[in-house]
């Protein structure tokens, strides 16, 4: 419909950025009002904007944090789940020391969406994909001693999967559920999995090189609003204020989705309900995003997506500098 010039009012996708690029999106102030928009998490409200200003609105959430098979660790005599890498490849060991698991930790860093598995270690040495300022930081020192380590202390030892590279979150989530996985980062969705697979699991913060990490990953898909669209200004309004007010909370138990909201949050947070959700409430308001509002950003996760699995099999300095010399040229593209 976009490409056809025949843009509908509202879309609620994955990414809005680019739509942003092609002068396509009302700002959030022009269609939700203050009071609707000060009911936003404020981390996810800041996801959504691009140079300052906000054009994404967020639909539904999601955190990471680290479950681990309890069942697995007894067997394996690991008394606490790892706070430090040191900690887990050290778990890790025990684990397939006593074949206590088929794989010890599950590292899927194939196409599905290594930018994410990527970001979550990252984010535990101090890197990341982006500095202060918005510019590429790939290839930072940082992140190719992250990969470094993950290559020498991981994948080497035979501690995750043989390549990596080729494995997919979804074949990681599966075997978790089918419990040959001592421990791996997960979102929401694995604890019915894991109850399905009557997996008696256990969560906690992911470690870090020298403790559990302050900020995890947060992931938003988002709601946007078309100039051309062809419905009044006022009519979006009314209808984004209505839903994101009275209907979110509904929404998100529906379907034990983590909310994007302040009140849902604290709803669900105090209601009894999702004692299951409660780690993941913990880390939502300090979560860390992809580089959300650089019009770039679906390119270069592309990018990743392609060949940043890599890093633990190959050089990690040459595979992360061929990523950031890819991101650097969209920069420079796109000014």
């Amino acid at each position: 419909m976009i490409q056809a010039g025949d843009e509908p009012d509202l879309l609620q996708t994955g990414g809005y950025a680019d739509k942003v690029a092609d002068d396509l999106l009302y700002k959030a102030d022009e269609v939700m009002s203050a009071k609707t928009r000060d009911n936003l998490i404020p981390t996810f409200a800041e996801a959504g904007e691009v140079d300052g200003t906000q054009y994404g609105i967020p639909w539904v959430s999601s955190s990471r944090v680290m479950f681990y098979n309890k069942d697995v660790f007894k067997k394996a005599g690991v008394k606490a789940p790892p706070k430090t890498w040191d900690e887990l490849a050290a778990a890790a060991k025990k684990i397939k020391d006593k074949k206590a698991a088929e794989t010890p930790y599950a590292l899927p860093l194939g196409p599905e969406e290594t930018q994410g598995e990527t970001m979550m270690w990252e984010l535990g040495n101090g890197g990341g994909y982006t500095d202060g300022d918005g510019k590429y930081t790939i290839d930072s020192p940082q992140n190719v001693e992250t990969f470094e380590w993950l290559k020498t202390e991981l994948v080497k030892p035979g501690l995750t999967y043989a390549n990596p590279a080729s494995t997919d979150r979804k074949t990681a989530f599966a075997d978790f559920a089918a419990g040959k996985v001592g421990m791996l980062n997960g979102h929401p969705s694995l604890i019915q999995m894991a109850k399905g697979g009557k997996v008696d699991y256990g969560v906690a913060p992911i470690p870090g090189k020298e403790g559990p990490l302050k900020s995890t990953l947060g992931v938003a898909d988002w709601m946007m609003a078309f100039k051309d669209g062809g419905a009044e200004k006022e009519g979006v309004k009314k209808f984004l204020d209505f839903t994101y007010s009275k209907k979110m909370l509904a929404f998100d138990e529906m379907y034990n989705l983590m909310p994007v909201t302040q009140d849902a949050l604290e709803e669900m947070q105090t209601n009894g309900k999702h004692k299951d959700l409660e780690p993941f409430f913990e880390v939502l308001p300090s979560a860390k995003f992809y580089p959300l509002g650089d019009t770039t950003w679906d390119l270069v996760s592309a990018e990743i997506k392609k060949t940043g699995g890599k890093a633990v099999v190959d050089d990690p300095k040459q595979v992360l500098g061929d990523l950031q010399k890819k991101a650097e040229t969209a920069a420079a593209e796109a000014k």
